[in-house]
């Protein structure tokens, strides 16, 4: 016993001493020792690299789900900028064909342009049965057009996961997706009951309208042209003889009592009125006998007799003019003895009578014969009375009647062109009591008719087309495996163990639409719109009005009010508002100020982009049948761990079902609508059409899709955190 625990000690010294000189070399480590070292490294780096592959597989199958989501999401965005494209048409015809009812107005209360007013006022009426015919075309399309969207939402899904074929991780995948909600609410568009009425009232009306203001503008043109005459004698004759001539050279009146103007438009009545005031106060202040002769004497105190009466006349002579009623009193000068019996100066008693021989009535006191007069007599006492002419004045009644005749009946005397001018003003007075009552209904009738075209912009706010497609919530997609991938390939060794695959593997992931801030001007339904409304060939008259504002409201879209009141303004001034009654300038501004107050705001035009999202917030706000099989197998998995879990078949049924629905309306272009306007040949197509890549085989690779994530069961070994 003991030899033999002698020899187990020695053995155990021995191999103690010989490990000790391997492990604790003071000269460093053996060989054996970086042996070790180094297979723990490598096994350590080909397991990590293992797990790296693995974990790489696992994230590639995510982001495939994520990539399909946006894609599934982004045939709806682009059906939403086919519905603000069509709803942009809409609201421009609806306003197009009010500015051009209104602009026909405008142009039917001027009667040199009334033809072309008729012919706007039925282009009005045609453009908005073509915006009603658009309307309708385009929410028929659209309609159309939504019915697919869940196949292209599917269809572009499928894609992306066919294009991710062998990557980095060499694996291949089907991908599914389905819109939230599943189905779009139907899009109608209603009656808009302003434009029929407007249509009717116009109808109803027009032909008065017109009527009335070619009344008012022949009642306006005989008084313009009556004033015309006027200033033409009062002063735009000058240098010619003229009232202002005549004052000047005849009573040397200053500027200040005889003013110039050089045309009718700052010129009024009340000049001549002042201006033989002054003359006939200067005339009576300066009047002298041009000789000491009887003969000369005589008709001097008749003149200053006749001036003085034409100073008290006169300043009973008044102008009332006002914008839209015109007065005026310009007391007429007896231009003979009958004209003479008709005025106060018939009833002067200022001539001297003396009793004798024979009774006689002299010209003025200073007469010869006159001494020792008796009383004073009139020129119609003279008549009335037993008088004999003065053997030395020779006055009678026509003495004084013939005072003005001369300077009267011939066109370098003052009262020639006051007389004219005297009668010019009541020809102007008599056109212009004909013009109110025209001009009155006419503006009734204008400014009602005006009244409903405004109406009918303020209307257009909602006859407009909008969406809630299929996906407008957002969109799911569901992603599975389609081969096993090695999980060992490319880190083959003796390290870790080999010939083990990954399993099946599947992703959900869900997008949804925001709106992308762009900058002014740079809208995709603007870009779209600068096409439209541009010249249309050799368009003239009533058609260039037509083309050029609408050119001008397609803009009203994106910006509101601003557009619309620069359209109506271009509408307007493209009018040639010629005439004497000014009915057309005020029409044109009644035009304006009625637009100015449609309040039109400019429409959301940020581009919609698709982004992620957690899948529970857009199943959440789904209400159909795929929403709710979604949320009820989601719970199912987080709440239970079961090898057998059936994660998507479920769910695959209800994506089957309605996206393949669709198929047959997707698998081609849609012409949305085609927007025709009766004038200019405008014919433009609205179409939305399905890329070649897409159409062809798509339904197959749909059905692949579905039928793969359906067939997918996958084992589940612990609690999902979170689905996407």
């Amino acid at each position: 016993m003991e030899m033999n625990e002698m020899r187990r000690r020695v053995t155990q010294g021995v191999v103690a001493g010989a490990w000790g000189r391997i492990v604790r070399d003071e000269d460093g480590l053996t060989t054996a020792g970086m042996a070790v070292a180094l297979l723990l490294v490598l096994a350590l780096v080909f397991s990590s690299a293992q797990v790296y592959r693995v974990n790489a597989a696992a994230a590639d199958i995510q982001e495939v789900a994520d990539a399909a989501a946006l894609a599934a999401e982004n045939p709806v965005a682009e059906f939403m900028v086919a519905v603000r494209l069509c709803d942009a048409v809409v609201l421009s015809l609806s306003l197009l064909g009010a500015v051009t009812y209104g602009a026909g107005v405008v142009a039917l209360c001027v009667p040199p342009v009334a033809s072309v007013g008729a012919r706007l006022v039925e282009l009005g009426s045609k453009i908005l049965d073509a915006r009603s015919a658009f309307a309708e075309r385009a929410a028929w399309g659209l309609n159309r057009l939504q019915t697919a969207l869940p196949f292209l939402a599917a269809a572009n899904a499928a894609a992306v996961g066919a294009a991710n074929q062998g990557g980095a991780s060499g694996g291949g995948y089907l991908a599914a997706a389905m819109l939230v909600p599943s189905k779009g609410a139907p899009i109608a568009v209603g009656a808009d009951a302003a434009a029929g009425v407007l249509r009717e009232s116009v109808e109803a009306e027009s032909d008065a309208l017109e009527r009335a203001a070619a009344a008012a503008e022949q009642a306006a043109r005989e008084a313009q042209e009556a004033k015309e005459r006027a200033f033409e004698r009062d002063c735009g004759a000058h240098p010619g003889y003229c009232l202002y001539e005549r004052a000047s050279h005849l009573a040397a009146l200053d500027e200040s009592l005889n003013p110039f103007y050089r045309s009718v438009d700052a010129w009024s009545f009340s000049v001549p009125l002042k201006r033989a005031r002054a003359y006939y106060a200067q005339r009576l202040a300066q009047e002298r006998p041009a000789s000491d002769s009887v003969e000369e004497q005589a008709r001097s105190a008749l003149r200053k007799l006749f001036y003085r009466f034409a100073v008290d006349e006169l300043a009973h002579g008044y102008v009332i003019e006002t914008d839209n009623s015109f007065d005026a009193f310009f007391p007429r000068l007896p231009r003979n003895t009958d004209e003479m019996r008709q005025t106060a100066l018939y009833r002067m008693a200022a001539f001297p009578i003396t009793e004798g021989e024979q009774r006689s009535m002299h010209a003025w006191a200073g007469c010869p014969a006159a001494a020792g007069a008796v009383g004073v007599g009139s020129a119609a006492d003279w008549e009335q009375g037993e008088f004999s002419p003065c053997s030395v004045c020779d006055f009678t009644p026509s003495s004084l009647g013939s005072v003005a005749s001369a300077s009267t009946a011939i066109e370098n005397g003052f009262e020639y062109h006051y007389a004219a001018i005297a009668q010019a003003a009541d020809e102007y007075r008599v056109a212009k009591e004909r013009l109110a009552p025209e001009l009155e209904a006419a503006k009734g009738a204008t400014e009602g008719l005006i009244g409903k075209c405004a109406e009918v912009a303020r209307s257009a706010g909602s006859y407009r087309i909008k969406a809630a497609p299929p996906g407008y919530r957002g969109a799911v997609s569901l992603v599975v495996s389609t081969r096993p991938v090695t999980a060992d390939e490319g880190f083959e060794s003796l390290f870790v163990v080999g010939g083990m695959t990954l399993g099946s593997r599947a992703a959900v992931s869900g997008a949804t639409l925001l709106e992308d801030p762009s900058p002014e001007g740079q809208t995709v339904v603007t870009a779209l719109l600068d096409g439209f409304g541009g010249d249309a060939g050799a368009a003239v008259g009533a058609a260039r009005i037509v083309l050029d504002a609408w050119s001008g409201l397609l803009r009203v879209y994106g910006e509101g009010q601003e557009a619309l009141a620069g359209a109506v303004e271009g509408a307007a001034a493209s009018i040639p508002l010629v005439g004497a009654s000014g009915l057309g300038p005020w029409a044109a501004g009644a035009l304006r100020g009625a637009f100015a107050t449609a309040g039109l705001q400019p429409a959301r035009l940020n581009a919609l982009r698709p982004v992620l999202v957690n899948s529970v917030h857009v199943v959440a706000a789904g209400e159909g049948r795929f929403s709710a099989t979604y949320r009820s197998v989601r719970e199912q998995a987080l709440r239970f761990s079961s090898p057998t879990a059936d994660l998507f078949s479920s769910v695959a049924l209800e994506l089957e079902a309605e996206a393949l629905d669709a198929v047959a309306a997707g698998e081609r272009g849609i012409e949305v609508a085609r927007i025709e306007l009766p004038v200019g040949g405008v014919s433009i197509p609205v179409t939305v059409a399905l890329p070649p890549s897409l159409a062809e085989g798509a339904r197959d690779l749909v059905e692949r899709c579905f039928d793969a994530v359906g067939s997918l069961y996958g084992e589940v070994t612990e609690v999902i955190r979170p689905w996407r």
